[in-house]
C-alpha cells in the first residue's frame, strides 16, 4: 500500500484532482468529507461541539450549523483549537479505518487541506501539493465559490503559504492553467504513484 497526502491553498484545484484521482482507482481519503461526516446528527462527535460551544452552533434540523460555528472559531485561535480537540481524533480514526480496508496494493490518497500546518506530512509516504499562483486561487474563489475578494485573501492568509506547501511536496502539480490542462498531469503523476505502489 502506497499512503500519499494531498494538499493544496485553498484555490488550488485540490478537489479536482482528488476527484480526478479516484476516478482512476486511488483509493480517497477525504479529511473534509469524514470531518462532516463524524458531526452529523446523532454522533458523539456532534454531541460534544454542542456541549463546547452552545445549543446555537446548531441549525433548526437538528444538523450542526456550519457557518455560526465558523463565526464563533474564525479569528479566534482559542475557539478553533477546542474544537479541533474535537473533531480531528475522530477524523483520524476514520481514516485509519477507511485506509485499513483498502487493498494491500492500492494506493491511498488522504485528501487533507492543512497537511502543511499540522504537521502531519511525514506519516505519508509521499506528499502531493496542488500548486496555484495566490492570483488564479484569487480569481477562483471569487468566481466559482462567489466570495468576495476581502473573504477570499482571509482565507488564503488563515492557511500555510505557498512556500510552505511546496517545502513538504515530493511531486507538485502545477494547475494556474484551465481544467483541461490539469487532466494530463494528474495522469501522469498517478503513473508515478502506481509505480511507486509496485503496479
Amino acid at each position: 500500500m502506497l499512503k500519499v497526502g494531498l494538499t493544496g491553498g485553498i484555490g488550488a484545484g485540490k478537489s479536482e484532482v482528488s476527484r480526478l484521482l479516484g476516478s482512476y482507482g486511488a483509493v480517497i481519503v477525504d479529511s473534509d468529507r469524514i470531518a462532516r461526516e463524524v458531526v452529523e446528527p446523532g454522533t458523539p462527535g456532534l454531541a460534544a461541539v454542542v456541549e463546547e460551544f452552545g445549543a446555537g452552533v446548531l441549525a433548526a434540523d437538528g444538523t450542526l450549523d456550519r457557518p455560526r460555528l465558523g463565526e464563533l472559531v474564525f479569528g479566534a485561535p482559542e475557539r478553533l483549537a477546542a474544537l479541533n480537540v474535537i473533531v480531528h481524533p475522530l477524523v483520524r480514526r476514520r481514516a485509519a479505518e477507511l485506509e485499513a480496508a483498502a487493498a494491500p496494493d492500492a494506493v491511498v490518497v488522504h485528501d487533507v487541506p492543512l497537511l502543511a500546518e499540522s504537521g502531519l506530512a511525514p506519516h505519508y509516504d509521499l506528499v502531493v501539493v496542488v500548486d496555484a499562483s495566490r492570483e488564479t486561487r484569487l480569481e477562483r474563489l471569487v468566481a466559482v465559490r462567489g466570495m468576495t475578494p476581502e473573504q477570499a485573501r482571509a482565507r488564503m492568509d488563515a492557511q500555510a503559504g505557498r512556500d510552505e506547501r511546496l517545502a513538504i511536496a515530493d511531486l507538485v502539480i502545477a494547475n494556474d492553467g484551465p481544467l483541461e490542462a490539469l487532466e494530463p498531469r494528474v495522469r501522469r503523476v498517478w503513473d508515478q504513484l502506481r509505480a511507486r505502489a509496485g503496479h
